[in-house]
């Protein structure tokens, strides 16, 4: 499997980088990793595995160049642009190298999903990128691709692995949860592309179920 990551210096991205290649499980998937100054992972360089591409991913001739051969699309970042152009370029892009499967970031709220007193907490705090958030989400929805949203609760740096997945009808179930698990949420999308296919996951700790705030 050949997988684009775009933004892949964020702190989820090189959680899944890292994973990817020292776990005997995904020996066989190469990496085309892009981000604004590829010098930020240089120490992948050298892997024959990764190909590094500087750049920005509303870019088309960027995106063009390291669509070439992909299986998998992983956006590593929500994209708050007022005008959706990184989502409609990445869809541009995928559409004309016949790329199908991607899977994006997102965040909890995008539906109003979010109950309770965190959920009025949590719209007012993401309120200012809330409608572009929302508009990436239906651009893919609408774009035929076989696409995977993942919205993403509040994120902390623990080491564990533990999150529970809710779908697009359900209540966002937890207010927090690790990048560890996150990054582990998009590696089995990985290892199999037909999980969570034509979905919108919520992921989060079910331990954080019930708080008022994030749990970090």
């Amino acid at each position: 499997m050949n997988l684009l990551i775009l933004e892949a210096n964020g702190q989820i991205a090189r959680i899944v980088e890292q994973r990817i290649l020292q776990e005997p499980a995904f020996a066989e998937v190469k990496l085309t990793l892009v981000l604004r100054r590829s010098q930020r992972l240089a120490a992948l360089a050298a892997n024959p595995r990764v190909n590094l591409i500087e750049g920005d991913i509303s870019d088309p001739t960027v995106l063009d160049q390291a669509m070439t051969g992909i299986d998998l699309v992983f956006v590593a970042v929500v994209d708050h642009d007022g005008q959706n152009r990184p989502t409609k370029a990445i869809i541009q892009a995928m559409n004309a190298h016949h790329v199908q499967r991607i899977i994006a970031t997102n965040i909890l709220g995008i539906y109003n999903e979010v109950p309770g007193e965190f959920g009025r907490w949590n719209l007012a705090s993401v309120q200012s990128g809330l409608a572009a958030a929302i508009k990436a989400d239906q651009l893919l929805a609408a774009s035929g691709l076989d696409y995977t949203t993942l919205r993403l609760p509040w994120l902390n740096d623990r080491d564990e692995v533990k999150y529970t997945v809710t779908h697009r009808a359900d209540p966002y179930l937890g207010v927090s949860g690790s990048r560890q698990s996150i990054a582990d949420a998009v590696l089995q999308i990985v290892a199999d592309p037909t999980r969570f296919s034509h979905d919108s996951i919520g992921i989060a700790d079910p331990a954080t179920q019930g708080e008022n705030r994030p749990v970090y």
